[in-house]
Order: structure tokens, then sequence, then C-alpha cells
């Protein structure tokens, strides 16, 4: 009789935010798959847990998924943990739960923490619609783009970044999402965690400190303020001169900075007028 797969979320930093059912399930194990052996010791050290473990991640997967497929085929009872938080959400994983319902093997979620969750709960925003994007694509072009398409959803998301990419990536969204809502959440359930509300072209997170794990929630698409119709290429156009007209320091970039917050737009929708009208 084949064995079983229990795919448990561990802590994201505050090592107290396990279950007692993960708990038990990683002390019964036969064998723990995890991401980094090392990382994972010092949690099962911390809860005096003995068990075996096998390092499980992206650069090994195609080696262990039949060694692992193998031995629960033989009956045994598989542990998989990540890093941190909830494994498959952005983190190793999928692959093994799918091989495993292919092969019809029990697969058995142990929930817990998951940092998109506590983000996006802490941000206060409303969470009837979600949508979790994991981390923007690295190279800059791409990463634009990706936020474009971000600025297009309508509900609340949320997606992960790297510290010494949270930078230019917290200057896009400023520039592409205008003074729609955004929360930024660091360290989070650790010593250090901190929230920090408000328009993504606000000034707010100039004095977030770039270290440690960061998410970041868009709020959903509303428009309190605006007038009935949206602004003309026109009347985008005119507001664009006069914020231009006697140059400055920051060029187009800035003038169009100023517009989207004048108007209630993005920036993206700025240049797209003004395009139109061959500026």
């Amino acid at each position: 009789m084949a064995g079983t797969l229990f795919v448990v979320a561990t802590p994201i930093g505050n090592l107290e935010d396990i279950t007692l059912r993960a708990l038990r399930v990683l002390r019964e194990a036969n064998l723990i798959a995890a991401e980094d052996t090392r990382r994972s010791a010092k949690l099962l050290g911390h809860y005096g847990i003995h068990t075996p473990t096998l390092s499980f991640h992206a650069h090994n997967s195609r080696a262990r998924l039949p060694q692992l497929i193998a031995r629960l085929q033989a009956g045994e009872r598989i542990a998989l943990v990540t890093d941190a938080g909830t494994p498959g959400i952005s983190d190793p994983g999928a692959e093994l739960v799918t091989a495993c319902r292919k092969a019809s093997i029990d697969v058995d979620p142990i929930p817990g923490a998951s940092a998109a969750l506590v983000a996006a709960v802490g941000s206060g925003f409303p969470l009837n619609s979600m949508i979790f994007l994991a981390f923007p694509p690295i190279k800059a072009k791409a990463r634009r783009e990706w936020l474009l398409g971000l600025s297009q959803l309508k509900g609340t998301v949320v997606f992960f970044e790297a510290p010494h990419r949270i930078g230019p990536t917290l200057a896009d969204l400023g520039e592409i999402l205008g003074t729609r809502q955004i929360c930024v959440g660091r360290e989070l359930t650790k010593a250090h965690q901190q929230f920090v509300n408000g328009p993504a072209n606000g000034s707010e997170f100039l004095s977030i400190a770039r270290k440690g794990e960061f998410s970041v929630v868009v709020g959903p698409h509303t428009e309190p303020g605006l007038p009935a119709r949206p602004p003309s290429d026109s009347e985008i156009l005119e507001a664009f001169q006069s914020s231009n007209g006697s140059g400055r320091a920051d060029g187009k970039r800035g003038a169009v900075s100023d517009v989207a917050k004048q108007l209630g737009l993005t920036a993206n929708e700025v240049y797209r007028a003004l395009e139109r009208t061959k500026i």
C-alpha cells in the first residue's frame, strides 16, 4: 500500500507559528523533504524533531522526484517543507504533488503560515477578490511590463519582492499606479515586522529599510473623487504642457508623474494620451 505525501506549512519567521498537527506529522514522518536542510534544521532542532531530512529544491528536483515517488510507493510517509511558508506557493513542491497525483499517491496538505495571506490581511484592503502573482521579473523592462499588466487588475493583488529590487519596483509602481493605494509588508511575523500603507506614488515608502523579505499588496482599483468622465487627451496634454512648460530637472518623467497625481490617472495612462497627441 502506498504511503502519503504531507505538504507541511512552516513558519515564515516566528517559530511559534506552526500548528500542533504539523509538529506531529514532522515527528511521525519517515522522511522530511526540505528545500534547504540547513534552514529546516533550525526549526526541527527548536522542537526536538529528529526525523531524517533530504534536500529537495529546484536544482535537484529532476533527480529527487523518482526517488521520493519510489519511497512513497513503498509505503513511506514523507513530509514536504520549504524554507518558509506553504510549499507550492512560489516555492518548490507543485511538481512533487503533481507526480503523486499521477501515481495515485495520497497527498495531505497541512495548513499554516503563508506570507501572501499575512500581508493581505495586514493591509486592510478588501479581500473578496485577491490575486497572487509571486515575484516580478528581474529585468527592468520585463518588470515594468509585468507591473503594467498588474495595473489593469481591478481587485487586490499580492506579490513578493527581493530586498535588492524593492526600491526600483516601488519607483515603477509609483509611476504606473499613481494614487492607487498599496501596502508594503516587511519581515512579516518577525521582530522588525513593518506595514506601510499609502498611495503608490507617495513618499511613505522612501523610508522603508531595504532589508528582509518584502510582500507588496496593491489595493483594489477605486476612483474616489474623480470627475464623472475621465479627462480627455487634450486636457491631459494641457496639464502636461503646464507642468512642463518652464522646463524641469526631472524632465518628462517628472511632469508625467505630476499630471498623473493631479488628474487621478496612472503614469501609463498619461503616456498613452501623450502618444496619441504625438508629444
